[in-house]
């Protein structure tokens, strides 16, 4: 019989008056191996593939009819490369084991359940409960494919991108269909984008799972019962990866190489960013661009939401909101500003239109299954959509961006509706028929990977069309691996105190799933904020990596001057603070691209050895050494938080906190939210700019917070834009800093080719334990200067020594 979690969700969904039958696999007959390769086959037909594609990867691959269909996968990126594993198999009475240097995996012979352990001292990290078994898919065809696994005491689970609830997964059940969730609340789902990974933690260990099946599936972390975690799709095979690491950071960091991270995004795109639905016409896009500069609010993208266009028609400019837009746009870059324009999927059926007549003549539109082009209507009307599961499609659509990206000069584009989104139902009917790159099926099957196609194909157009510069694409829905295409937002939220708790618990949430480049509407899409949650909505999107003000425009205006003097003074605080901090979320940015980690990192990845940590969803560390804490309540002057078990300080003062590791009481001006650094960090900073490029080669402070230990800091640089920095043009420096209570030590190696073009850095000495008497420099004597805010000093900008003692 089924259990509950199938059982409920399947007789819900297809109105069954009899409880459904399930299978398992029967027992295994023998075992092969080739490589790094198993394969396990049962009397009853079902075939077990597993495979080490990394020392601490392992792919399960399940298939009942002892064939497996053509290994396809748009998540797992190309270029991943795994290494070499040494694995033995060894047959015991009633089960195999396949044993590595860290791991071993036993298959019992009966039903093919796994457990797996840790070598080194026997804990069992993951163990199946029920292993794998499914059921007819009585309506469609095909199997809903399970997998259950014990859920152990103390277990706790994150990830699974884009959800709004506890940031802790225990005890909920959440789906996976991309769906267009205006105004969504903490218990709606699913929301836009669909990552089917997700992270454990128990008793100081991790693992993930990353289940890779396009199909609508479901999540169960113990709601339903207890003592298992289940997971389940509605076709496709039961194909998943089991990732392992000693620290939860270093799980995410190898689920991000395995889906693939980004390139190094263009620096402006760091910058921030206004948008409102909608800027027009061109003098009121002017009027905002003159806004910020008068006001000397920082600000490097301004954006053209949907009434840029002829009636809503993709790639063409309303001739009299916009006569002469690349004049426009030119004008814009000349004054710092790039230009950002929005482009959606469904394309209005008019045979006068030059776009939608080609892809029509080509073929490329999505059709009914019985033959007929879908249609739906979204902003133009009715649309037909473009397959872009297709290869010519997706060459087809990058060719349309031609007259936005080289002949009009618009240096972004921003993918709306691809979840995707039409009015009458929602999304496409289920029937739809794609090509999914040569293999062929329904929308079942393609929903949920869609706005990626989309978004890779935009991002193709940006990269055919830019030049020597650096892609930027943003999507509103993906699939696993979305992230090496494109930047993302959380949707249509709310101006609430609520949302903005949402969007931090989100924004952490996406980054442990791999897409750590991830910001939300600041200050709510729907509704208006007040002045004091819009401020401290900036306030904490200043550390979210993508930082955008978005608001409908059935709204009042939302840019950060249509409040009050104060509230307008707080927000460009906040604002330059961002500016200020390039350099070290720049680094950050170098990091999660080389090494998968995320810039994001949940207080239980920053302190997984600390179970107090494991329930906290308010803090978060935002790149290697700075931990924020936002405020998420009205009139709050102040709230009580926790920091990892750590020494640490303020960031403002450089004043250690009350305690570390528990729960302690900080006050929060209204001008600023908590934050706070390791003690022996080195914090790279910018002298401020109204927008990147601004100041030519800006010379970098490094803030040198003392410890009495030693930690290592880094630096990365390059141009910012262009792909130079791929063939060495750039510079990444370990700092690394040694302290005492009477002196301080700063050794520094780089790796990298690039000239910053500066002559110096300047060094600022945060909260030394001791008043310095001399400084000096690769072995010369250096003057300190005490005239500033902080006592500190210049060096050459080639530096590798630094001494300094009271």
């Amino acid at each position: 019989m089924a259990d509950s979690a199938f059982e409920g969700n399947y007789m819900e969904t297809h109105k069954a008056s009899q409880p459904v039958e399930e299978y398992f696999p029967g027992n295994a007959l023998g075992c092969t191996q080739e490589g790094n390769r198993f394969e396990f086959i049962t009397d009853n037909g079902v075939t077990l593939r597993l495979e080490f594609v990394d020392p601490s990867i392992v792919r399960f691959r399940f298939n009942t009819e002892n064939r497996f269909p053509n290994d396809f996968s748009y998540a797992i990126d190309p270029a991943f490369k795994g290494q070499k594993v040494d694995a033995k198999l060894v047959e015991m009475g009633d089960a195999y084991a396949i044993q590595t240097e860290d791991l071993s995996i036993r298959i019992s012979k009966a039903e093919l359940r796994t457990t797996i352990t840790d070598r080194k001292d026997g804990f069992v990290i993951c163990d199946d409960e029920k292993g794998f078994h499914w059921q007819d898919h009585k309506e469609a065809g095909g199997e809903i494919v399970k997998m259950s696994k014990k859920a152990q005491p103390g277990e706790h689970y994150f990830g699974l991108g884009d959800k709004s609830g506890l940031l802790n997964l225990r005890g909920q059940r959440l789906s996976l269909w991309g769906s267009d969730t205006y105004g969504y609340g903490p218990a709606d789902d699913p929301l836009y984008k669909n990552i089917p990974f997700y992270l454990s933690i128990r008793q100081r260990r991790s693992y993930g799972i990353f289940f890779d099946n396009s199909f609508e599936s479901t999540f169960d972390f113990g709601k339903e019962r207890p003592v298992a975690t289940s997971f389940f799709a509605q076709g496709g095979e039961m194909n998943y990866y089991f990732i392992h690491g000693r620290k939860a950071e270093e799980v995410v960091a190898r689920y991000t190489k395995l889906t693939g991270p980004p390139e190094m995004p263009p620096l402006w795109a760091l910058g921030y960013h206004q948008c409102k639905w909608s800027y027009y016409p061109e003098a009121k896009v002017k009027a905002i661009a003159d806004g910020f500069r008068s006001r000397k609010i920082p600000c490097d993208a301004i954006y053209l939401d949907i009434d840029y266009m002829d009636g809503y028609r993709c790639f063409t400019w309303d001739a009299e909101r916009f006569p002469d837009p690349k004049k426009m746009v030119g004008e814009l870059e000349d004054d710092g500003f790039k230009v950002v324009a929005i482009i959606d999927p469904g394309l209005k059926i008019d045979p006068n239109y030059s776009v939608w007549k080609d892809g029509y003549d080509r073929g490329f539109y999505c059709r009914r299954q019985d033959g007929p082009l879908f249609k739906g209507s979204v902003w133009p009307g009715l649309c037909h959509f473009p397959d872009f599961t297709k290869p010519e499609v997706r060459d087809w659509w990058a060719d349309q961006f031609k007259g936005l990206i080289e002949d009009v000069g618009i240096r972004g584009i921003w993918n709306d509706m691809n979840e995707p989104a039409v009015f009458e139902e929602g999304t496409f009917p289920k029937d739809v028929r794609h090509d999914y790159d040569g293999n062929p099926c329904s929308h079942r099957k393609a929903h949920n990977v869609y706005g990626m196609q989309m978004v890779r194909a935009t991002q193709e157009g940006l990269r055919r069309f830019g030049g020597d510069r650096r892609p930027f694409a943003i999507t509103r829905s993906g699939y696993s691996g979305v992230q090496r295409f494109a930047c993302g937002w959380t949707g249509d939220n709310i101006a609430s105190w609520e949302h903005l708790k949402i969007a931090n618990l989100q924004c952490q949430r996406l980054a442990t799933s791999g897409m750590s480049f991830i910001g939300s509407d600041v200050g709510g899409f729907i509704e208006d904020p007040t002045p004091e949650l819009y401020a401290r909505w900036v306030q904490m999107a200043v550390f979210h990596p993508f930082f955008r003000t978005h608001s409908s425009g059935d709204h009042a205006e939302q840019e950060p001057w249509s409040y009050d003097k104060k509230t307008t003074d707080m927000v460009r605080k906040s604002i330059e603070l961002r500016y200020q901090l390039l350099p070290y979320l720049y680094t950050s940015f170098h990091q999660h691209v080389t090494t998968g980690t995320p810039i994001l990192k949940s207080i239980a990845i920053v302190a997984d050895q600390d179970p107090d940590a494991y329930w906290r969803g308010a803090e978060f560390g935002f790149g290697e050494h700075l931990i924020v804490v936002p405020i998420h309540h009205p009139g709050e002057g102040g709230r009580y938080l926790y920091l990892p078990n750590e020494p640490m300080v303020s960031f403002y003062d450089g004043v250690a906190p009350k305690a570390v590791g528990k729960d302690i009481w900080v006050d929060s001006p209204d001008d600023r939210i908590p934050l706070f650094v390791r003690s022996g960090a080195i914090i790279p900073m910018w002298p401020l700019q109204q927008y990147v490029g601004e100041i030519e080669n800006p010379e970098p402070t490094l803030h040198v917070f003392h410890t009495d230990e030693e930690l290592d800091s880094h630096l990365y640089e390059d141009s910012g834009d262009g792909f130079g920095y791929r063939e060495g043009d750039f510079r990444y420096s370990t700092l690394t800093q040694k302290g005492s209570d009477s002196s301080v030590e700063i050794s520094r190696t780089w790796d990298g080719d690039f000239d910053p073009g500066y002559d110096k850095i300047h060094v600022a000495l945060r909260n030394l334990p001791f008043e310095a008497a001399t400084v000096t420099v690769d072995g010369k004597d250096v003057p300190l200067d005490t005239s500033g805010e902080h006592p500190g000093f210049s060096v050459p900008k080639n530096f590798v020594a630094i001494e300094i003692k009271g």
